[in-house]
């Protein structure tokens, strides 16, 4: 038997491609991730401990630590005759010399004055020795256009800071931040929030200032070899939980590969009956042959996955040093590969091809070697097979819909995962059934076209399992990706929405005095801005607020507003007090407020708000009238055309603000990095998916030509009949077109109804009762991919059998 098996892959060879290609790509898939994941690991490691390396002890948790700690550590270091000093960071706004606004609410880090404590490399000029000095990280500068000598404001209003910037530190990625100041200069920022204290005490007082300083703080205290640890496995379990989600799709794709793998299994052993008979005949053993084409299939398993190894771990070094070269190593570091990854890869791959081969396998050697020289008749679905087989998917289906309605009422996920998985499997064992129906219904349209169509659709038709089987893998994948797309155009719709409540206005200029109509002019004739409207208002006295702009927006004004006011929907009694006022709970805000204007106190009731438009009150005009007998623009808001570059546009509004004697709020900005993510999420989640539906379009193409060469005798005989070259050409591409639009259509059905209980059990979440939203053109565009991936799939197969002779084709095999 070792002679047939070597005989039987060298025959075959081709006909095993694309069983090769689908376990080779998941396995492939599988060690790429691992590559780009250790490399991401391994670049954020290099930088977690060089901030810390001059410290012998760590003071605070690994998410902070308070003032009063901070304060408290470094008044006993200094009592115990050992060095400290703090890493901390603070949020603010940042302007160049010329009023242009860079950031409106950037990172600033921590520098220290002292070279043996200091962890930033200086790449140009020197560090900051001064409190009115600064360092910016490279990358800042380039993309800010800053230089060494340049000035910079950091913070807005009277809280604001300028500095000279004397230095560009090389990038890093931990702890990195644009600007750099000394702790002394950061802490006067009003946002500024102490990290960790960093202790470097004499070598034989370590514990003993240890032992002060637990005594003496609140807060942890530890080495800084252990505090160091704790945060590289904080880091390393964020970019796991990024290898395990993509190891989901890794899952999907070897599914995929199953199916393809059994598919082609089952089509070849099929052809292979009356050479396997005759091996039966000969006096070859049923347990011979059944060893035979299962060591054959583990052959392929491990030529595929040896293939899959190299293939993976070359295109993830490869992605990974293109990565390095345009993000720098700081972003990325080396590749390294895991052993009980690399060795699950493999192991799984050839796994995946034994086990799609087992069922073909033991179904071909139970042929007896006479009933193998008939041929075989196709499952209908008025047989026993296909009642049976009708019985059995209406079963698994019933038993999936109990746990996906549960799961869906319930925002249960894991229970509604299982039943739309139970459900899709139901559906893939009534595929003998479903998909000629669908191409059925297709054919009704493709057949009017000539003869060769209808040939088409009755050969679609006629064998429904090896259709079914066909359309298998393609089904997974345009399922899976409907679904997707579906969820995440309704979360993006409904984030949106969420955003629009949030970010009402896309860029305020406000201030404590009236603003001039020219303020709002320029801001209306700025590049970028849709459009721009003034807001009146005055200011007045709020208790411990202090002065506070407060504006009544008119109609006119809603017009620059995202969500057509609803965000500034006040009553007579009440004033809003948005995030921007309350920000960082320092000030208690009273359930009823006081505004003391020029025309008396008017006492309100307070409704805080989650959302941001600079740091103004909002009443009704009425109690404005009561404020002030003669309203001024107090505030301009803008509105920015679809597809406008937050920064450019913040920053030629940052001029505007800057002569007006205005304060910029570019609201736009974050939300842009919100969309950012986003894009970047979709984006990777369809590429993700593309490799399940090119294993599947994979499968497609090797399954057509199978059953070309299957039904070569055939072929041969309507070309006898009449029918042309390039008929049958046409009538094997109208098949192919045929079995992918109806996966393509089949699965968009069922992509959009899994979407719907994912909609409920994951986006309503987030956001409650968020309105579905389908991507028509997003799913238009997958079923037309489909559709013409399965006609350029068949143009090989199509081309081989129009080469082939009648006269030749009608041989006997």
């Amino acid at each position: 038997m070792r002679t047939v098996l070597l005989a039987s892959l060298r025959v075959h060879t081709r006909r095993y491609v694309a069983a090769v290609l689908a376990v080779g790509l998941a396995v492939a898939f599988v060690v790429a991730t691992d590559a780009l994941s250790s490399a991401a690991r391994s670049g954020l490691n290099a930088g977690v401990g060089a901030p810390y390396a001059a410290s012998d002890l760590v003071v605070g948790e690994s998410y902070g630590t308070s003032t009063e700690d901070q304060e408290a550590a470094l008044r006993v270091a200094q009592a115990e005759d050992a060095s400290a000093w703090t890493i901390g960071r603070a949020w603010e706004q940042l302007t160049d010399a010329d009023g242009r606004q860079l950031d409106a609410e950037t990172s600033i880090g921590a520098v220290e004055t002292d070279a043996d404590h200091r962890w930033q490399v200086i790449a140009e000029g020197r560090a900051p020795r001064a409190p009115d000095e600064a360092l910016v990280d490279e990358r800042a500068a380039t993309s800010r256009r800053v230089q060494v000598g340049d000035t910079l404001t950091v913070g807005s209003g009277s809280d604001t800071l300028e500095v000279t910037v004397v230095g560009l530190a090389e990038p890093t990625s931990f702890l990195s931040a644009p600007v750099y100041l000394t702790w002394e200069a950061l802490s006067t920022l009003p946002s500024a929030q102490p990290d960790t204290v960093l202790v470097d005490a004499p070598d034989d007082r370590v514990d003993a200032v240890s032992e002060a300083l637990t005594a003496a703080v609140g807060t942890q205290v530890r080495s800084t070899e252990a505090f160091v640890d704790e945060r590289r496995a904080q880091v390393n379990d964020g970019i796991d939980v990024v290898s395990y989600l993509v190891l989901v799709f890794a899952a999907v794709a070897g599914f995929v590969a199953i199916l393809v793998v059994a598919n082609t299994f089952t089509i070849l052993f099929a052809q292979r009956a009356r050479d396997l008979a005759l091996l039966r005949a000969v006096g070859a053993r049923r347990r011979q042959l059944l060893r035979a084409v299962r060591l054959e299939a583990l052959a392929i398993g491990v030529l595929a996955s040896a293939l899959g190894l190299v293939g993976g771990a070359l295109g993830g070094w490869g992605i990974a040093a293109v990565v390095r070269a345009f993000a720098g190593p700081e972003r990325i570091g080396a590749v390294s590969w895991s052993p009980v990854w690399l060795v699950g890869a493999f192991v799984a791959g050839v796994v995946v091809t034994v086990v799609a081969s087992w069922w073909p396998t033991r179904a071909v050697v139970r042929i007896s070697p006479l009933a193998a020289l008939r041929p075989d008749a196709p499952t209908d679905a008025r047989s026993a097979v296909g009642r049976r087989r009708i019985v059995l998917g209406s079963a698994v289906l019933a038993l999936g819909a109990v746990p996906l309605a549960v799961g869906t009422s319930s925002m249960h996920v894991q229970l509604a995962i299982l039943g739309s998985f139970t459900t899709f499997v139901g559906v893939l064992v009534l595929g003998p059934v479903v998909v000629p129906a669908v191409i059925r219904l297709l054919g009704r349209v493709v057949g009017r076209t000539g003869a060769p169509s209808r040939l088409a659709v009755d050969n679609a038709v006629r064998n429904p399992r090896r259709t079914a089987a066909t359309t298998a893998s393609l089904l997974v994948g345009v399922t899976l990706t409907a679904t997707v797309l579906t969820v995440m155009a309704t979360g993006r719709s409904a984030m949106e929405a969420e955003l629009d409540a949030e970010y009402p206005v896309d860029l305020v200029l406000s201030s404590t005095t009236a603003v001039s109509a020219e303020v709002r002019d320029r801001v209306a004739s700025t590049p970028g801005v849709a459009s721009a409207a003034g807001v009146p208002g005055t200011t007045a006295a709020a208790g411990d607020l202090g002065e506070v702009a407060v504006l009544a927006p008119t109609d006119d004004a809603m017009v620059a507003t995202r969500d057509d006011g609803a965000a500034f929907a006040v009553g007579p009694d009440e004033v809003l007090v948005p995030y921007d006022v309350k920000r960082g709970g320092e000030v208690e805000i009273p359930e009823r407020l006081t505004l003391d204007g020029a025309s008396g106190a008017v006492e309100l009731t307070t409704r805080l708000v989650p959302s941001r438009w600079g740091g103004a009150l909002v009443v009704a005009p009425a109690t404005l009238e009561r404020l002030t007998p003669e309203a001024e623009m107090q505030a301009v808001w803008a509105r920015a055309d679809a597809g406008a570059d937050a920064d450019e546009l913040g920053g030629s509004l940052g001029l505007v603000a800057r002569d007006g004697g205005t304060e910029l709020a570019n609201q736009l900005d974050r939300r842009g990095w919100v969309d950012v993510q986003l894009d970047i999420l979709v984006g990777a989640v369809v590429g993700l998916l593309g490799i399940a539906v090119l294993i599947a379009l994979a499968g497609i193409g090797n399954t057509l030509g199978l059953s070309v060469l299957e039904r070569g005798r055939e072929n041969a005989l309507v070309r006898a009949l009449g029918l042309t070259r390039g008929q049958l050409r046409r009538s094997l591409g109208v098949e192919g077109l045929l079995l992918a639009a109806a996966a393509g259509l089949l699965g968009t059905a069922l992509g959009i109804g899994y979407a719907w209980a994912g909609v409920r059990t994951v986006v309503d979440v987030a956001v409650p009762d968020a309105t579905m939203v389908i991507p028509f053109g997003q799913l238009a565009l997958v079923v037309l991919v489909a559709a013409v991936a399965g006609l350029v799939a068949c143009i090989v197969p199509a081309r081989r059998a129009g080469r082939i002779a009648p006269a030749e084709g009608l041989v006997a095999d």
